[in-house]
């Protein structure tokens, strides 16, 4: 149904790409490079460090200012140090947040950051590019720092440069997989082709000016990286239905289409019910996200039918699609989004979104949705498994993933991020370019956590931290069987084309 990855290599392909020229830094240069490395440091952790010097690793340089050595940070963000309530940067509060994320142009204008305003950042962002800028000068392509606790991974799609800065466990290919989210989430809004032109009309274009206004998309899609394995994955989830009731849903949007309409998507919050597609033509799971995160941050769509133009950026970077979004249900999220290449389309997709609930309710199906949204999701009870506490299963053909609701401890904020914490550590060593792994199992004070790998399915499993290797391999035959017994309900197994 989708073109789905099965890790997250090809997002971060063009971040490996080797990089011409063996040259050496001269000590001259070293002793500039560590300066301003200690500038951004200073600024960050408000803390001097000594200054380890660098070393060129394979053709691309990887700075290491201190220990290789990452210490184990779980506190969650200290302070809700959000666009309401924006931090001082100076404040130890905005220091102590466990992840930043800065945007910024290849002249250094800031663009985005997710905490404090980005005209009090001005100076760290010259910083970072002065950074990116001496590297490339030697021919060289700087793509993180290690520090003591804490990361700092930069991404160059120009005429952009996104860097993270981490206190998490997150592994560096981790944290740039969520830069390309960003990334994407701008492209989105402008279009790769737009996005080039003004920076080549004007380097030192305040894009701010045209995003302004987006900056919440940014900040839930950063709060979804956190919190939903979805991301981690590539994939999405499916609210779990009878086989019957999705299949009329799917042949009633099937029946409702439109000369320019390409893709027809049925969705309740972030869980997918059905997706219709023009013939040939794949949505990427990315894309999906993306789309799920403009409906989720934007209460207006739930004031009438919405018309706005979105670019898809896995599917064409370079152009527009012009999206039909209405609520068919608010309270239960039920929202229907219909995705055509013409600007002209508002009033035919409207027409469509009519004939497909005329068909709904005449075949008696939308009644039996709406009951269905009431429980969107499922206990881990339902499994039949009492060793087991939570799961996500990801079927690598669809590009689907299930995952039942979060039981006790897991239900606040603080809890949840750290399971999912844990969950993209065991991901990023599962997925390590230099060692990957089929299969991990991790041994915690809280809990005991599996990861397991195939060419057909990808799995995390949490259990009590009293359970046992043995206990948890059986666990995944049981949990097997009983995903292969209900994938009907929990997958779309026959996506319907126009």
């Amino acid at each position: 149904m989708f073109v789905h990855t099965q890790s997250f290599e090809d997002l971060t392909a063009e971040t490996r790409d080797t990089v011409d020229g063996d040259q050496e830094v001269e000590s001259c240069d070293l002793t500039k490079l560590s300066n301003d490395l200690s500038q951004l440091s200073t600024h960050l952790l408000g803390q001097e460090e000594e200054q380890r010097g660098a070393e060129e690793i394979g053709e691309d340089l990887k700075v290491e200012m201190f220990d290789e050595s990452l210490a184990s940070v779980t506190s969650q963000d200290s302070s809700p140090c959000g666009r309401e309530d924006i931090c001082d940067i100076t404040s130890d509060a905005w220091r102590n947040q466990r992840k930043h994320v800065f945007v910024l142009s290849e002249a250094g204008k800031p663009i985005y950051s997710r905490y404090g305003t980005e005209e009090a950042l001005s100076s760290t962002m010259g910083v970072m590019m002065a950074l990116v800028s001496f590297v490339e000068a030697d021919k060289n392509m700087i793509k993180s720092i290690l520090g003591d606790g804490y990361k700092v991974v930069f991404l160059r799609k120009s005429p952009l440069v996104l860097v993270s800065v981490a206190r998490t466990r997150q592994s560096e290919q981790e944290l740039s997989r969520e830069l390309f989210y960003i990334y994407y989430q701008i492209v989105s809004l402008l279009t790769i082709t737009q996005l080039n032109q003004i920076f080549e009309r004007k380097q030192n274009y305040d894009l701010r000016r045209l995003l302004a206004g987006s900056e919440h998309l940014n900040d839930n899609l950063l709060k979804q990286l956190d919190r939903d394995p979805g991301f981690l994955l590539c994939a999405v989830t499916c609210v779990p239905l009878a086989v019957s009731t999705r299949d009329i849903i799917s042949s009633s949007l099937q029946a409702a289409k439109a000369k320019n309409l390409v893709f027809s998507i049925l969705l309740a919050g972030s869980q997918l019910i059905s997706l219709v597609r023009k013939k040939d033509q794949y949505l990427h799971p990315m894309d999906l996200h993306l789309l799920f995160n403009l409906v989720g941050s934007s209460s207006s769509f739930r004031e009438g039918e919405g018309w706005t133009p979105i670019c898809l950026p896995k599917f064409n970077p370079s152009g527009f699609f012009h999206a039909h979004i209405s609520y068919l249900h608010s309270p239960s999220d039920l929202c229907l989004i219909l995705i055509s290449t013409s600007r002209e389309d508002f009033f035919c997709l409207s027409d469509c979104k009519h004939r497909f609930l005329e068909r709904l309710r005449r075949r008696n199906a939308f009644q039996n949705l709406l009951e269905a949204l009431q429980t969107p999701t499922y206990p881990v009870d339902l499994v039949g498994i009492p060793e087991l506490r939570h799961f996500v299963y990801k079927s690598k053909s669809s590009g689907l993933y299930t995952s039942p609701e979060l039981p006790p401890p897991y239900l606040v904020d603080e809890e949840r991020e750290r399971l999912m914490g844990l969950y993209q550590y065991l991901h990023g060593r599962i997925h390590n370019s230099l060692n990957p792994l089929r299969h991990i199992y991790h041994c915690g004070q809280r809990e005991n956590l599996l990861a397991w790998v195939t060419s057909g399915f990808e799995m995390y499993l949490c259990f009590s931290p009293l359970g046992t290797k043995v206990l948890a391999m059986n666990t995944v035959t049981k949990l097997l069987k009983w995903i292969r017994k209900e994938e009907d309900r929990l997958f779309i197994l026959s996506p319907q084309t126009y």
